[in-house]
């Protein structure tokens, strides 16, 4: 082998090639909890608005930063881009981006209905690159290329989480139908997928490395949800509390193994908990707001995700000022 090989092997990979599709997990929850407090400024909570516009305007400043940097990315690195698709793990990740710019197409279009025109081409491409991605995971399942150890929560980013999101962005630009029809193959996913993943999360601790991900686990039911109030306004608040009563399982089964995930150092990745809890938060004010139950549960919902995300957000600042945040190259 020669020098220039053996140098090109131990030097350190560029911190753009280090970016992690995880990282999109940070606006991701913070557009849910702008969403949640929109929906507390409903009941008429002081200074719930104010809040919720400062969310989103950080949340859609940062998802502008990370989709800038994996442009940057994809140019410089294409091989690391290449090996990061086709990882089961890693490729469910990657599908955060088209997650969060979808999240943040029904966000914005809920503000500016007038925008739903100039969003609609975002939407459908998100969804395009989303619906890439759920395929390859659907096929190393049904095939049985996909290893035991590597079926993680992760794998229902492209597919649940997908068309849960992804309805919510339709929904917004006007596409009703095709909002429901993929919110039913969100729920179709979810089902074929609890089985395999719950089995495994039961068998024992997953990786460690994997543990920061576990977090995911809560956000079928969730955000699930979220997308059933959102797209049927009329559903009363009884429906909603059965949909939060089933949500409440996953949540319980994730902070049982909180030995598991606290046993890892801190990283981005724990941001996997943020939606979940976010849109765990928004559904409760929603029944909350059609039901007869006090404000104050609406409040405290939201308070403590907004608490959660307000201590990841304070750990991934420590991170980034250690020059942490990204892993080693």
């Amino acid at each position: 082998m020669s020098q220039a090989s053996t140098l090109a092997q131990t030097r350190p990979r560029h911190w753009l090639a280090r970016l992690q599709p995880g990282l999109f997990a940070i606006p991701l929850g913070l557009l849910g909890l702008a969403g949640a407090w929109r929906r507390l400024a409903a009941l008429e909570i002081g200074g719930a608005t104010a809040v919720a516009a400062l969310l989103l305007a950080v949340a859609i400043g940062l998802l502008g930063l990370l989709l800038l940097l994996w442009t940057a990315k994809l140019a410089r690195h294409a091989d690391v881009v290449r090996q990061e698709w086709e990882h089961p793990v890693q490729g469910a990740l990657l599908a955060l981006l088209p997650v969060t710019t979808l999240m943040a197409v029904a966000q914005l279009v809920s503000l500016w209905p007038d925008a739903a025109g100039a969003a609609m081409p975002i939407a459908l491409a998100a969804l395009a690159l989303m619906g890439t991605q759920a395929w390859q995971v659907v096929a190393r399942l049904s095939t049985g290329r996909m290893p035991a150890e590597l079926i993680t929560p992760a794998l229902y980013l492209p597919t649940v989480a997908g068309g849960f999101v992804g309805s919510l962005a339709l929904s917004a630009v006007g596409l009703t139908g095709w909002a429901a029809l993929l919110f039913g193959m969100g729920a179709g996913a979810w089902a074929l997928l609890e089985v395999r993943i719950l089995n495994r999360l039961f068998a024992g601790p997953l990786p460690p490395a994997l543990r920061p991900t576990l977090g995911i686990e809560m956000a079928p039911a969730t955000v699930g949800t979220l997308a059933l109030a959102t797209l049927w306004p009329q559903l009363p608040s009884d429906v909603l509390l059965v949909c939060l009563g089933v949500a409440s399982g996953p949540v319980l089964a994730v902070l049982t193994r909180w030995r598991y995930w606290t046993e890892v150092p801190f990283s981005a990745g724990f941001w996997s908990f943020s939606f979940p809890l976010a849109a765990m938060a928004a559904a409760t004010v929603e029944a909350v707001r059609r039901g007869d139950w006090p404000a104050t549960v609406a409040v405290l919902a939201v308070a403590i995700a907004s608490g959660i995300i307000a201590l990841l957000s304070l750990r991934t600042l420590q991170l980034l000022l250690r020059g942490k945040l990204l892993p080693p190259g």
